[in-house]
């Protein structure tokens, strides 16, 4: 089978990009040919909230990516479907994930499939986003008519989607672990890299920051004064893509700088390992979410996580088990942190992890994008 994928991928990076690339390998792994076009321009730089959109990593072995598509450019748009037309794909698969992106997709997937038999399909990360702008409805609705199907990592973006469609099929997978991003290393190895205490405690606030992913909460959380005592420490490891200073602010009033290790810039690809190896515990405040990559991420890295009763964020976690599943709180997220130190469950929910982990695989995923 032929398959075009479009969306970001190297040069861009996030998790988006990475996504695509491991996506295009396992389909390639399964006898398939697999192209893969992304953009020339993905976002102008004055929508564009972090320090860079481009990869520092070696571009990714083996794969046929090709940078076409311009997303406010409409002339670019024709040009690409046309292209990705001449392609005679059987199968054309976009990701979506921001209403910005609905004119210029939904226009090139009309255009790619317009008299021939390709069947479009989309992987929908959200469809409604979490920071609302004008023109979002009419934006996914375009892009939704485009589409053929779907495929949604959580129940809720498939709740969301119906509201753009009630015919088109549907099918719902857990997002894949990622394990495009090394080896798990050593607790210890780990800390070493990090200069970080070989025999600490440490919690992990991984990925960029915004307003939606509760950072503020887990640092008020940080002030208990049982997490104090304990001796525990958070560790922030993400670019911010919105005010630094309110955060700043906020550790400064709460008098907690000194138990929190600060790595506010992108973590390149060949250092994820060691945040994630490095940690006890992955806590992932949200305050809205759809899923995430980050617990996809830590099932791989095999870390017990605290998430947050958002989204499809429940759908991820068995709380008590492998981790807990908390009210979007200061105080509920201090107490899942303080209980999983103080009564030892590191170990048991690891174990329970590493059985979890298993219901998250490439094969699983792949099979529900090939399926007619």
């Amino acid at each position: 089978m032929k398959i075009v994928i479009i969306g970001p991928a190297y040069p861009f990076r996030g998790g988006i990009a990475s996504l695509n690339e491991r996506l295009a390998k396992e389909l390639q792994k399964q006898g398939h040919e697999v192209i893969i076009y992304t953009f020339t321009l993905q976002y102008p730089n004055f929508l564009f909230p972090g320090k860079t959109q481009y990869s520092e990593d070696k571009p990714p072995e083996n794969l046929k990516i090709i940078r076409l598509i311009n997303s406010v450019n409409p002339f670019n748009w024709i040009k690409s479907g046309l292209k990705i037309r001449k392609e005679k794909a059987d199968l054309v698969i976009s990701r979506f994930w921001l209403p910005f992106m609905g004119p210029s997709l939904g226009t090139i997937l009309r255009i790619a499939s317009f008299r021939r038999k390709t069947r479009i399909s989309s992987i929908t990360d959200n469809i409604i986003p979490h920071e609302k702008r004008i023109g979002d409805f009419i934006f996914s609705k375009y892009y939704v008519g485009a589409n053929d199907e779907f495929l949604v990592m959580s129940q809720a973006v498939k709740e969301d989607l119906r509201k753009f469609t009630k015919t088109k099929k549907i099918q719902f997978c857990h997002h894949p672990v990622y394990d495009n991003y090394g080896e798990i290393l050593p607790k210890e190895e780990a800390r070493r890299y990090l200069k970080l205490n070989p025999v600490g405690r440490y919690v992990l606030f991984f990925g960029i920051i915004r307003a939606y992913k509760g950072l503020d909460l887990l640092l008020k959380a940080m002030k208990n004064e049982t997490i104090k005592e304990l001796g525990i420490q958070c560790i922030i490891a993400g670019e911010y893509y919105e005010d630094k200073q309110k955060y700043e602010d906020l550790i400064d009033s709460l008098c907690i700088r000194e138990q929190l290790v600060i790595k506010t810039h992108f973590i390149p690809n060949d250092e994820v390992k060691y945040y994630f190896s490095a940690a006890d515990l992955v806590v992932q405040p949200y305050k809205t979410a759809t899923q995430s990559g980050i617990s996809q991420l830590a099932y791989y890295f095999e870390k017990p996580m605290v998430v947050t009763k958002v989204g499809g964020l429940p759908e991820i976690v068995d709380h008590q088990k492998n981790g807990y599943v908390v009210h979007p709180r200061e105080n509920e997220v201090a107490k899942a942190i303080i209980e999983f130190y103080e009564k030892g469950k590191e170990q048991e929910f690891v174990e329970n992890v590493k059985k979890r982990k298993k219901d998250f695989s490439w094969e699983s995923f792949v099979s529900k994008i090939l399926l007619e």
